[in-house]
């Protein structure tokens, strides 16, 4: 079999590379002027593939047969949090399809709800000291 598969499918891996580098997955901290830090965190899927076959020439005298094949690939960066660094502390917030139940609506609340309770709390102290 010819070489040309094996150099396609490494041109096509290594146009791959080109595009996907950890960058795509964790992507640059953007910093708002009122101090909050966002960094995307995204989903790669990448996929590839190729073939080909070499052709059995009628020419009895040609040294070389002729090859004739492909190769391609595809990258889909999906965006799937958003981490927020605010004050000292990390929080993440995810980016999701919208909940279907009501028990999804509910655990999707949780941890607001225990922010404000936490929130309350120390207000409370502060005021109590």
């Amino acid at each position: 079999m010819s070489q040309s598969l094996p150099n396609m499918l490494e041109n096509t891996i290594a146009k791959i590379r080109d595009m996907v580098d950890v960058n795509s997955v964790v992507g640059d901290p953007i910093t708002t002027p009122d101090g909050v830090t966002i960094i995307p965190v995204s989903k790669v899927s990448v996929g590839f593939g190729g073939g080909g076959s070499d052709y059995v020439s009628r020419n009895v005298n040609k040294q070389e047969n002729p090859f004739g094949g492909g190769a391609g690939g595809g990258v889909k960066v999906t965006p799937i949090a958003f981490l927020i660094v605010k004050e000292g502390s990390v929080r993440m917030l995810p980016v999701a399809t919208p909940p279907n139940t009501t028990a999804d609506r509910i655990v999707e609340q949780v941890p607001d709800v225990l922010d404000k309770i936490a929130a309350f709390i120390d207000s409370r102290t502060k005021k109590a000291e």
